[in-house]
């Protein structure tokens, strides 16, 4: 959880997979706002790839990258927003959001974060963390050393993750250029983006941290919220 916050269990929900294929479906629009072809667009180029690897219906993923692209008569205007905080026992966390109404975004944010949180002000949490490209990739057979994967491929550093994946750590200018080494050195990309991880995630007791993921929940629910990043350690 130093990274990327994920519900674990609950990602097969018809309501869960419809909020999704919502955040996947801003990402995209976003990034063929660079153009509408994923070769010539390396941030397309994730965003469609983590939009495929979750079964977005093909109609959908094409018709969000030619609204982002500006090839429908729709207008479509995300801006991303950052907010900074603490969850229940000064966890510090980060929320990124996509949304075309700041003050309903803000407005939302404040409240969550005023029922079990403390909203914080801009670089209150964040130098307690790094801004990396991060890329989850399992092995295509087993014993292939993922440390070994990582220097041939051009990672900064790597991890064990979950269910016998690896996350792959990058600058952030050289995240795909990683992605597209490590299918070389045997390894499936699961996905590929940009994100904060925690310099110092905090250990917490069982009931501790169950206050804090249902708070995490509750954020991650919002429409607007896009990614929760966390400190706190698995």
């Amino acid at each position: 959880m130093g990274a990327q916050w994920k519900k674990k269990g609950r990602e097969q929900a018809a309501d869960a997979k419809g909020r999704l294929f919502t955040k996947l479906a801003k990402e995209v629009m976003v990034a063929a706002r660079g153009g509408p072809d994923p070769e010539m667009n390396a941030a397309l180029r994730a965003a469609v790839d983590r939009a495929k690897k979750a079964s977005m219906p093909r109609d959908t993923l094409e018709r969000s990258i030619k609204k982002g692209a500006g090839l429908t008569d729709e207008i479509v205007n995300y801006e991303r927003v950052t907010y900074e905080g603490f969850a229940p026992h000064k966890v510090p966390v980060i929320i990124e959001c996509l949304t075309e109404n700041n003050n309903r975004t803000a407005t939302n944010i404040r409240i969550l974060f005023r029922k079990l949180g403390q909203l914080g002000n801009s670089g209150s949490v964040s130098w307690d963390f790094d801004y990396l490209g991060m890329i989850e990739a399992t092995p295509d057979k087993p014993g292939l050393d993922a440390e070994e994967a990582a220097i041939e491929a051009g990672a900064q550093d790597v991890e064990a993750a979950d269910e016998g994946t690896f996350m792959f750590y990058t600058e952030p200018t050289d995240l795909d250029a990683v992605s597209r080494a490590l299918p070389n050195q045997g390894f499936t990309v699961n996905s590929a983006q940009l994100g904060y991880k925690s310099k110092n995630p905090m250990k917490l007791d069982e009931t501790a941290r169950a206050e804090v993921e249902a708070f995490l929940e509750t954020i991650d629910a919002d429409d607007d919220v896009q990614n929760v990043y966390v400190g706190l350690a698995d």
